[in-house]
């Protein structure tokens, strides 16, 4: 049941997940003077870490333990993890390689990716209301491919592989902390083998650069784990309605962290397909909005 308190408590979780997702590109930045897939490595090794401890914590060693009987469930988990990992890696490489705008465009994106991977996977068919979004969507897409002769190929991944990561978590029957945990598990070998290769080639930053840099990189746990603890915590108290419009605060953060303090540059072609890309998703969002009214009106069978 959801009363005034647990919605308070919601909202506050949330926002507080989509913050962390928002300003994450200042944690990224503060490592940066490691290499990108060796802060992806440690991303994977800490966080397993820390899902570890959780687990026991909240008793699901058991459910930890049956899913190692459960080979289909593990192959499902383990592409999961590939894609997870890409995303990852993709978007630590934007934000250290002056590319968080570009970022931020995947994660505007990523909505109506959904919308699209509903209809193509699960049947769910579009209005004339969500196509229109889609529409433009692509124009904003169109728009920077033919005026920059650039095609935003990290937006495009972020959002793809997000998506698809989104619509395989939807299919397979794994608590959201045991997923995680078993998903960083099967990233967690070739993670460790990267970093003994990195320490042999002395090209290994944890360790050598400074206590500092090696308590930043242990911390990337927090930043890959709270948050999501937070944004399930917030889902269980909150219409999904509601929460779909408050992720939209975390990739304006990192829109106007590149913009406004890593100053990247924002030309006319940008403004444009924004503005297209920020008119497909009012239109979403007013769709969803209606329709989510449409089925509290509706009583129940």
């Amino acid at each position: 049941m959801r009363t005034p308190d647990s919605q308070r408590t919601g909202v506050i979780t949330a926002l507080l997940a989509f913050l962390i997702w928002g300003f994450s590109p200042l944690y990224y930045r503060a490592v940066g003077s490691a290499s990108s897939l060796e802060i992806l490595s440690h991303r994977a090794v800490w966080s397993l870490l820390f899902t570890l401890v959780l687990i026991l914590l909240s008793g699901q060693h058991r459910t930890l333990y049956s899913l190692f009987r459960k080979p289909r469930l593990l192959l499902l988990l383990l592409v999961s993890a590939l894609l997870l990992g890409v995303n990852w890696l993709a978007f630590i490489w934007a934000v250290n390689n002056g590319q968080a705008l570009e970022a931020s465009m995947g994660y505007f994106i990523f909505p109506i990716v959904m919308l699209l991977l509903g209809g193509v996977f699960l049947g769910e068919q579009l209005n004339p209301r969500q196509l229109l979004a889609v529409a433009l969507v692509l124009l904003g897409v169109l728009n920077l491919l033919i005026m920059q002769h650039q095609l935003p190929w990290i937006a495009l991944l972020l959002a793809t592989t997000m998506g698809f990561y989104s619509l395989l978590r939807k299919w397979i029957p794994v608590d959201s902390l045991v997923g995680l945990t078993v998903e960083c598990l099967l990233l967690f070998p070739a993670a460790v083998l990267y970093l003994v290769h990195l320490e042999r080639s002395g090209t290994l930053a944890f360790g050598s650069r400074g206590v500092a840099l090696d308590l930043l990189l242990a911390a990337s746990a927090l930043v890959t784990a709270l948050p999501l603890l937070l944004y399930n915590f917030s889902t269980r108290r909150l219409r999904l309605g509601t929460v779909g419009l408050i992720q939209y605060l975390s990739p304006t953060c990192q829109f106007l962290l590149a913009v406004l303090l890593f100053d990247e540059p924002f030309t006319r072609p940008h403004l444009y397909t924004f503005l297209l890309i920020w008119g497909g998703l009012l239109l979403f969002s007013l769709d969803s909005h209606r329709r989510l009214r449409r089925e509290l009106r509706t009583p129940p069978a």
